[in-house]
């Protein structure tokens, strides 16, 4: 019969997984539950539920990092931050409505665990650039740490590059350092209408190409956003240098202020604009910026009904298709086969998911490799079995 240890700290995180260790169960290691749909089903002996695991350790605003405990939502974080006018810089997304869920749901570790990433990627960096160090219980059932609470901590391998995107099946994380930046004080956004796929592509890496410090750059519908931030002199400089180096153009401009342009690019970052409804499917593509007209030119030839939008300069793609009983994942991936990247599975029905391949599947050395690491930290198997492969 499955169990649900609720631990309420790091000492018992460590009890629950020596228990399963002892009982050679497995378990599903989940904070707030709101990704669980995302991967592949898992069939778990025992739930380990985190969010009992949870507030804010420390925040050192000066020295701009914030430590807290893993079943911390990422509300309460960016609540924190703001009130000392900073913010996390990789845009964690929230995908909560995406997925059938309420929105505000989700915790930072468990974005940290997907390598989820906003618009600022582009200019800021993955998830993984901004966690610090972490504390954590392996397969072994020892308590672990990497990292710390400073940029230029070097001690032992960086092992928080690698904990990021494993999905929750190399250790359980009980607290980590995450790195905060200053919030801008001017957030504006740069629109050009009417340009097609290809086109806007262009401009957009032409835009992130120059010198103007484009921190978005997302392509709605016939809408092509192109985000400045920074202070007021700054960013009317740069949308200036932008105006001139895109105004030959065949779009007409339009400029969207603050507010707007916060309220932009947060549905942006949510996958807001593919308004999916009934049981679509969806997927998120990565491929090179400057490829991503040419996948897109290539899923409207053989995916019909297919839907997109772009972010990171035409190289995320987030693809709504009808629903299918293999989420038609052979088509979608011979899209990208010409210019490589990979493809996963984020929106789909559970039998969808156990039938075909939700990550993009990895070559014979990597996928070999792989295998090592997972035996290294989790030899018996036993934290989130069957949900990468």
């Amino acid at each position: 019969m499955s169990t649900t240890l609720k631990p309420r700290d790091a000492k018992e995180v460590q009890q629950a997984v020596a228990w399963a260790l002892a009982e050679g169960a497995t378990l599903d290691v989940r904070g707030t539950g709101s990704k669980l749909s995302l991967g592949r089903p898992m069939r778990c002996d025992h739930v380990l539920d985190l969010s009992g695991v949870s507030g804010i350790v420390d925040y050192a605003p000066e020295e701009l990092v914030v430590t807290l405990r893993a079943g911390t939502p990422i509300a309460e974080v960016e609540a924190l931050l703001a009130q000392r006018n900073q913010m996390l810089a990789f845009e964690p997304p929230d995908l909560g409505p995406l997925l059938g869920r309420a929105a505000g749901e989700g915790t930072l570790v468990g974005t940290l665990q997907g390598n989820f990433a906003g618009p600022r990627r582009l200019s800021a960096g993955a998830a993984r650039d901004h966690l610090l160090g972490f504390n954590g219980v392996n397969g072994r059932g020892e308590a672990f740490k990497s990292g710390g609470k400073v940029m230029k901590n070097v001690t032992g391998y960086d092992l928080s590059k690698l904990v990021a995107g494993s999905w929750g099946t190399l250790a359980v994380l009980d607290e980590v350092s995450v790195k905060t930046l200053p919030a801008p004080d001017q957030t504006r956004t740069l629109l050009l209408h009417g340009l097609d796929d290809a086109a806007a592509v262009t401009a957009m890496c032409a835009a992130m190409g120059s010198p103007h410090e484009v921190s978005g750059a997302a392509h709605v519908g016939t809408r092509t956003a192109l985000r400045v931030e920074g202070v007021t002199p700054s960013v009317e400089a740069r949308l200036k240098g932008l105006r001139a180096l895109l105004g030959s153009t065949s779009a007409t401009l339009e400029e969207l202020g603050t507010l707007e342009s916060r309220a932009f690019w947060r549905e942006v970052r949510d996958a807001a604009p593919l308004n999916v409804a009934g049981d679509e499917i969806v997927w998120r593509l990565s491929c090179p910026p400057s490829a991503g007209a040419a996948v897109a030119a290539r899923l409207e030839a053989t995916l019909p009904g297919a839907r997109w939008f772009f972010d990171w300069s035409g190289g995320l793609i987030w693809l709504a298709v009808p629903a299918s009983p293999d989420a038609a994942h052979a088509t979608v991936r011979a899209a990208l086969g010409p210019t490589g990247g990979h493809a996963t599975l984020i929106r789909a029905p559970e039998a969808v998911r156990a039938a075909g391949p939700v990550f993009h599947p990895q070559s014979p050395a990597l996928a070999a490799l792989a295998v090592r690491v997972k035996e290294s930290f989790d030899p018996k198997g036993l934290f989130n079995p069957g949900r990468m492969a």
